[in-house]
């Protein structure tokens, strides 16, 4: 495997970062999780756009220009002869000392790996899955602003935990006053009738990219009311559908709750849709891997 570092791509056990780089020793640093499909890259202009406003709001340089950092992914890909996969791209703060003071990292470390992706068990889609409410809260937005995708992920590594002990792959997290956030890893969205529900970014949700790719699918392909509005476990037990979005999961239904059944207890036919509305966009879509 070929890892890209700071403008070399190497053996991944030849990629390494210093023990004093911040982004290990505090969380200090943002990534994204980015999708390719049949030798394109899916939405990496919005993932890059979304890295960089991370970056900005934390006050971090980014020592590559957008179009240089588009071309890095590329070559990421082609070194690892790949045409789907995940790749993770990842700025941080670079090495300093042991304080605090990002002044001492003299400049931002990159570094891009691009592998196979794991997806659920293909089960999950066709049965759907269940999860739980955990009780570890979603960092609060007055804390750390959900809309930087940093490196600190502990909140979310905490509720993960409780997923694992319920037996289940995800865990719903709400915030201080008790509303759905977001999951672990995922978007979550409820069906009501005709219209839609997300959480806002406010309450403590990550706007996703595929989060928003569904979301304009399902305004113009299905027609469907769509708000982001504020909810609570009531609404999602009392759901007609619901399901989870996110890069790896891609779109993925929920039939179960806390033990609640969600609907009828199958997939919806408008998250059944949505799917293969979204499979479709990245068949058709992205920025080509290799040259034709």
């Amino acid at each position: 495997m070929k890892i890209y570092l700071d403008g070399k791509m190497l053996e991944k056990e030849d990629a390494k970062i210093s023990v004093f780089d911040h982004g290990l020793l505090y969380g200090d640093g943002v990534f994204e999780g980015i999708r390719a499909y049949n030798g394109r890259v899916f939405r990496l202009r919005e993932h890059i756009d979304r890295i960089y406003n991370s970056a900005r709001a934390i006050d971090l340089v980014v020592p590559l220009s957008k179009k240089d950092i588009g071309i890095a992914v590329l070559d990421t890909l082609r070194a690892n002869k790949l045409k789907d996969g995940y790749i993770r791209l990842v700025v941080t703060r670079g090495a300093g000392d042991l304080g605090l003071d990002p002044q001492k990292c003299e400049k931002a470390t990159i570094f891009i790996i691009a592998d196979k992706i794991k997806l659920y068990p293909e089960e999950f889609y066709t049965n759907g899955l269940s999860v739980v409410t955990t009780s570890v809260r979603r960092t609060m937005p007055d804390a750390l602003s959900p809309c930087i995708k940093s490196l600190n992920y502990l909140n979310n590594i905490m509720a993960k935990l409780d997923a694992i002990r319920a037996g289940v792959p995800e865990a719903i997290m709400l915030n201080s006053a008790g509303y759905v956030a977001e999951c672990t890893g995922d978007n979550i969205f409820i069906l009501k009738e005709n219209t839609l529900f997300t959480p806002p970014s406010w309450v403590g949700a990550l706007e996703g990219i595929t989060r928003g790719a569904v979301m304009e699918i399902a305004r113009n392909k299905l027609k469907l009311a769509i708000k982001e509005d504020v909810f609570t476990q009531y609404h999602v037990y009392t759901a007609d559908e619901c399901f989870l979005t996110g890069t790896a999961a891609e779109v993925v239904p929920v039939v179960k709750v806390d033990g609640r059944i969600i609907g009828d207890g199958n997939p919806g036919k408008t998250t059944l849709r949505l799917i293969k509305e979204f499979k479709e966009l990245t068949r058709l879509t992205g920025v080509p891997i290799y040259e034709k």
